[in-house]
């Protein structure tokens, strides 16, 4: 029994984050009636407080700056960076790469049209650029938007996660040399005159994921889209041939029954936030950077309804400093910089400190199964805290020292011995790496060896910018635990974002993006924005092929042009 409904409308979407938030900008621009639904009370998802890039390989944006790219080189690389489709299972299907490569251009170029400014980050590198295809300069961003804009949309978003100021991608890599170096200090200047400007001119701008998701929030208020604060997709209602045709949502009056004729498309994040999922699928409680509302419901909803699961034991981890009382701290440029290495509980060195994120908190999490290493320790000495900015270590204060989680002395036996970790250990392993740092090469782990490893560096520090001897006290170790930007893990979708059963059959009428969703990158991170780019890609075409699906299978005319998304013969 379908039952009776509160409410209908052509496409539901769940979510307001990047995956959500695309698919209603989509539906609603080939005028399909759209409403959507958050779980919180504030709208814009992890994607608010997130650095708001995407990942988007021969994008329109980067060729306009003269960085050149193709088809086929961007395939090539997700062969080598991800691993070859059998290996990695169907979420990472060659169908999904192929579309989700395919899908850049017209994407990229329609939110244009709506009205999204972009610009690309040309200094940021793929996170594997000596691979088969690897570029620098595949990120895009939203240029910093004016929150002011949006009037009382403005007071319900996820702005106070986000950063208040106008900061760009390629901003960050030099901000935290601006003591250190001359190209640092002139960044800073000129984003302290970006900003000024901003404020002169009356302006509330926003860079960064807020920029990201304010641009995308004013197109979709401005196409009159409605959304439903607190109301989280608790349920999906199917017909009696197995067809999704509306969901229940828990609102804040009560229970709404809403008929979706087109379908429902569920973009409402991962369970980063869900502590008993964390332990029955990482082992770990989760220290997670996503919002809070990311609870695993619409995941559980979708498996309720049939759906198949993937990658449910992986995440898009990172190194975090553990706050007390606060979220954990995502760690990028501090483990990075020279003056620095990390140890396990033991005091030995296991992996290069400067390699991509997911491979940081994937070698932590390795590393803990055979030798204690969660949390590790980052160990820096003066000339770290001197030249570069230390995220945690700026908000902690106090607390981290009164918890133990950040522990400082004047020599490294003393340090090694508040660290508890074995003196013989400890002491050997730094006299190896001031050797190999001295020398300029890593010979253990290949520190500094990629383009990706020198994003975060400091050029002063030569022969190899990464790498500098611990020599100069005092001396600091802070805790890093297997952070993360989000969970990796979740229904399972094909190249059409059509969710998918335990049997590979499609589920009519139920789309799903972003982290909702087991991710077409598989286990791997393979360049910056590789979690947002997607999701938009993929929400993109969910929202696509729910319109053209509605047209009994002949493709509805696109609002500019036409589209690459075609729908498969019934």
């Amino acid at each position: 029994m379908t039952g009776s409904w509160d409410r209908e409308v052509d496409v539901l979407v769940a979510g307001t984050g990047a995956a959500g938030m695309t698919a209603a900008i989509t539906a609603a621009d080939r005028g399909s009636s759209t409403l959507i639904v958050e779980s919180t009370d504030r709208w814009g998802g992890t994607t608010m407080r997130s650095g708001g890039g995407l990942w988007m390989p021969n994008n329109p944006v980067m060729k306009r700056r003269g960085i050149a790219d193709s088809r086929e080189e961007a395939l090539t690389y997700l062969e080598s960076a991800i691993g070859p489709v059998d290996a990695i299972g169907p979420a990472s299907s060659q169908a999904r790469r192929e579309a989700f490569v395919d899908t850049i251009p017209e994407l990229v170029t329609r939110l244009e049209q709506l009205g999204v400014r972009w610009a690309v980050a040309k200094d940021y590198p793929d996170y594997y650029p000596d691979r088969p295809g690897g570029k620098i300069g595949r990120g895009i961003e939203s240029k910093p938007f004016d929150a002011k804009k949006l009037g009382e949309w403005r007071e319900t978003s996820r702005t106070v996660d986000s950063i208040p100021a106008p900061m760009q991608t390629d901003d960050v890599w030099l901000l935290m040399r601006a003591w250190s170096s001359f190209s640092g200090f002139a960044r800073g200047a000129r984003f302290v005159f970006r900003t000024i400007g901003g404020l002169l001119a009356g302006k509330k701008l926003y860079g960064f994921g807020g920029g990201l998701m304010l641009q995308l929030g004013h197109i979709a208020k401005q196409q009159g889209t409605e959304i439903l604060l607190g109301s989280p997709l608790t349920e999906l209602v199917k017909d009696d041939d197995g067809r999704v045709i509306g969901a229940v949502v828990a609102a804040p009056g009560g229970p709404l029954r809403i008929r979706a004729r087109q379908g429902v498309i569920l973009g409402a994040g991962g369970f980063a936030a869900n502590t008993a999922w964390r332990q029955k699928y990482h082992g770990i409680p989760g220290y997670t950077s996503a919002a809070e509302g990311d609870l695993g419901t619409a995941i559980e909803a979708g498996v309720e309804a049939g759906a198949a699961v993937a990658l449910m034991d992986d995440a898009w981890w990172g190194a975090s400093v553990p706050i007390p009382g606060k979220q954990a701290q995502f760690v990028l440029n501090e483990r990075s910089d020279p003056f620095s290495l990390v140890v396990d509980q033991s005091g030995a060195r296991y992996l290069n400190e400067s390699e991509s994120y997911i491979d940081f908190g994937h070698h932590l999490l390795e590393r803990n199964r055979v030798s204690p290493a969660n949390p590790s320790w980052l160990v820096v000495e003066k000339r770290h805290r001197q030249r570069y900015m230390f995220g945690a270590l700026l908000m902690g204060g106090k607390a981290l020292v009164e918890q133990g989680v950040v522990v400082k002395a004047a020599t490294l036996e003393e340090l090694g011995e508040k660290m508890g970790v074995d003196r013989a250990t400890f002491r050997a392993t730094i006299e190896r790496f001031n050797g190999l740092a001295r020398g300029g090469v890593d010979l253990d782990f290949g520190r500094g060896d990629t383009a990706y490893d020198r994003y975060y560096s400091d050029p002063r520090v030569k022969p190899n910018p990464n790498l500098a001897a611990l020599e100069r006290g005092p001396f600091t170790a802070v805790q890093l635990v297997p952070g993360d930007l989000g969970t990796k893990g979740g229904l399972l979708t094909d190249e059409h974002a059509r969710v998918l059963d335990a049997d590979g059959e499609v589920i009519s009428g139920l789309y799903a993006a972003g982290n909702t969703t087991a991710s077409v990158m598989g286990r791997t991170y393979p360049g910056p924005g590789s979690t947002i780019g997607p999701a938009a890609v993929f929400g993109y075409r969910a929202a696509v092929h729910a319109a053209q699906s509605a047209s009994a299978g002949a493709a509805a005319p696109a609002a500019s042009g036409e589209s690459s998304v075609e729908v498969p013969a019934a």
